[in-house]
């Protein structure tokens, strides 16, 4: 007779549990797809972020034609131009006689039309620019943040939370006071405090560094606290006891037995705070404190909607904000599902 052991690591069983998760799955896939279109913006995208055209300012997408006098003919857009009807509102007439053929792999780009023509496949914003680039260009800025600031204050969070937790004493107390002086300040206050000490004349890619370096001064308490209370506990057992009668070195003990056994809530947790970092990055931008135009950025992009008039006129102009809860909602089921499915209790 002969006995199947199963030797999977426990980590194996939990991401075995976690792909059972279809809900969380899902949106893992979700969450792919919205990184894949960030990365890929120049291939996608019919237009670079900053091409504008003021003659096309909130314009409504451009339908695209498939049918021309009742036959099916390759797919075209027909000219627009913008006028005024009699209460002054913007009106865009189609021209029927003016038609722009839509071209796909020219240019380095999917798809698009050739000048004068514009195409426009979810609107145009205030200065004529195409919005659907200008989502896929901003999700880079906005979901790279998100994962840049949380790599930090993860980093910071292992480190000090392992250290405070093995040593205890002096060092526990001293680091943990130091946790609680950043915890105590609400964190959005924080941030724009932080925001304000950096200099007006920084360009573009040092805005997006500070940003980055902010939001994970900001994240990293309250991880270094929960990662402490594991630390203290995991230093009593024997394998740490054995390591340190075997003249093991502490860094190595914390780095190779310790935070190893953290990794458990530290990925679940890592999931969560990353959506907390693209709201904060979005709240930033959308008052003026973040990302700066023309680089596009989700909470940026939401800045022209902060007025009932354009939204009334331009709805279009609100997809970023849904870009922004789908991604954050995705980020909070993963999150979930990674929690539960490292969780024996939860596992199926």
């Amino acid at each position: 007779m002969t006995i199947k052991i199963n030797s999977n690591s426990r980590t194996q069983l939990a991401f075995a549990s976690f792909r059972r998760n279809r809900i969380a799955m899902l949106c893992l896939w979700a969450l792919a797809v919205l990184y894949g279109l960030a990365i890929f913006a120049d291939f996608v995208c019919p237009y670079a972020y900053d091409d504008e055209n003021r003659d096309f300012s909130y314009c409504p997408p451009t339908p695209v034609e498939f049918r021309d006098h009742g036959q099916w003919v390759n797919p075209f857009v027909f000219k627009r131009s913008l006028t005024f009807d009699a209460i002054h509102r913007r009106v865009y007439v189609i021209d029927p006689t003016q038609k722009y053929p839509l071209h796909f792999l020219k240019g380095g780009r999917l798809w698009g039309v050739d000048d004068p023509g514009r195409f426009y496949v979810w609107g145009a914003d205030a200065r004529g620019r195409d919005l659907f680039s200008r989502i896929w260009y901003g999700a880079r800025i906005s979901l790279s943040i998100g994962l840049l600031g949380v790599a930090i204050s993860f980093i910071l969070g292992l480190l000090i939370g392992g250290i405070a937790g093995y040593y205890g004493g002096w060092v526990d107390a001293s680091l943990m006071q130091t946790c609680e002086m950043f915890m105590m300040i609400p964190g959005f206050y924080l941030m724009l405090a932080l925001r304000a000490a950096v200099p007006e004349n920084f360009n573009s890619v040092q805005v997006y560094i500070s940003v980055v370096v902010i939001l994970a001064l900001i994240g990293w308490a309250s991880l270094a606290r929960i990662i402490r209370g594991m630390a203290l506990s995991l230093r009593e057992r024997d394998f740490v006891l054995a390591a340190k009668t075997l003249g093991v070195p502490d860094i190595v003990i914390i780095f190779k037995h310790i935070l190893p056994q953290t990794i458990s809530f530290s990925a679940a947790s890592l999931m969560l705070t990353v959506s907390s970092y693209i709201l904060a990055e979005a709240g930033l931008s959308m008052v003026g404190l973040g990302i700066q135009d023309p680089i596009p950025s989700w909470g940026n992009l939401l800045s022209d909607a902060m007025a009932i008039v354009p939204v009334i006129f331009a709805p279009w102009i609100l997809l970023p904000g849904l870009f922004i809860f789908i991604t954050v909602m995705c980020f909070n089921v993963v999150g979930d599902g990674l929690r539960d499915a490292f969780d024996p209790m939860f596992r199926d």
